[in-house]
């Protein structure tokens, strides 16, 4: 068992930074004797000085440096353990995990992300990224506690939260955008098509692919978006993902006779709301709020 306590390096670290034993007095409402108590008792304990005193002023010695830091990491980690202890009491989760798909607004997720890290500074996100139906099997196993996916979940709650914009692109020297006319669905069949692979073990989804010819299966759409820069094929992804690509001319829409784009919807879902800590509430309400503000710029 540690010989010295929390208290003494409480009063230890006081003197270092009120730079006395007499102004650490006034910083933590104690009278100097009890500081230099204190401090006095945890030297003996330790068996090191940790002060040099030369009448005007404190100066640490070489073991009081080295012990600073320790005393200072060990101070916080005691305040953020009374933290997450206090929150549990008052039914504060200490841990949110989150599963999000990956076509979900990036801006949006951060923004809410930070909103709720401010308000719960001690409490632990977990954020998974997904992809189809990867999301609400990470929910259905236990994995997570709120999941954002492109599939109402069967087994709880669900709630609609956007609809997700994609269209067909590829690179500006592939085929498909070099033809003088508008394309169809058959005209695609042709090329290879880059395609996103379902996250989950469990269920297998072929969303988007349109029964090409050739078929590249990738696990981030990063990674598709590199390859059709580099003209290896065609694939229908997020527009808003790729605005930037789709300005300068890194990415040409291509110009479809019929369905030039696609919508997704993606949903909230989670098993039981009774359930949820009012981290994980407020992470819903700041979601909501953003996506209302979105809705509104954009209309």
């Amino acid at each position: 068992m540690p010989k010295a306590t929390l208290e003494q390096w409480r009063m230890f670290k006081a003197v270092v930074d009120a730079g006395g034993f007499n102004q650490a007095s006034n910083v933590v409402h104690k009278s100097q004797s009890s500081v230099h108590h204190a401090v006095n008792k945890l030297e003996e304990t330790l068996g090191v000085a940790l002060f040099d005193n030369d009448g005007r002023k404190i100066k640490l010695t070489e073991e009081g440096k080295l012990l600073l830091s320790r005393a200072t990491w060990l101070l916080e980690e005691a305040k953020k353990l009374e933290s997450v202890a206090h929150g549990l009491q008052h039914g504060v989760e200490s841990q949110l995990r989150i599963a999000v798909d990956l076509i979900f607004p990036a801006d949006i997720l951060h923004a809410v992300l930070n909103t709720v890290s401010a308000q719960y500074p001690y409490l632990r996100i977990e954020l998974i990224e997904s992809v189809l139906s990867g999301a609400n099997a990470l929910l259905t196993s236990g994995q997570v506690d709120l999941a954002i996916c492109p599939f109402p979940y069967p087994d709880g709650f669900t709630e609609e939260l956007c609809n997700i914009n994609f269209i067909a692109v590829a690179s500006p020297d592939h085929p498909l955008s070099q033809q003088n006319k508008t394309l169809t669905t058959k005209d695609l069949k042709t090329y290879r098509q880059i395609v996103i692979r379902d996250s989950s073990n469990e269920r297998k989804t072929d969303a988007g692919w349109l029964g090409a010819e050739q078929r590249w299966t990738v696990s981030h759409i990063s990674t598709s978006i590199e390859m059709i820069k580099k003209g290896f094929g065609f694939a229908w992804l997020p527009e808003k993902l790729i605005e930037k690509y789709l300005s300068d001319s890194t990415l040409r829409k291509l110009p479809l006779k019929q369905g030039s784009s696609r919508q997704a919807t993606l949903y909230l879902c989670f098993e039981d709301g009774e359930l949820l800590g009012p981290a994980a509430r407020e992470f819903i309400g700041r979601l909501r709020y953003e996506l209302m503000q979105l809705q509104q710029i954009e209309s």
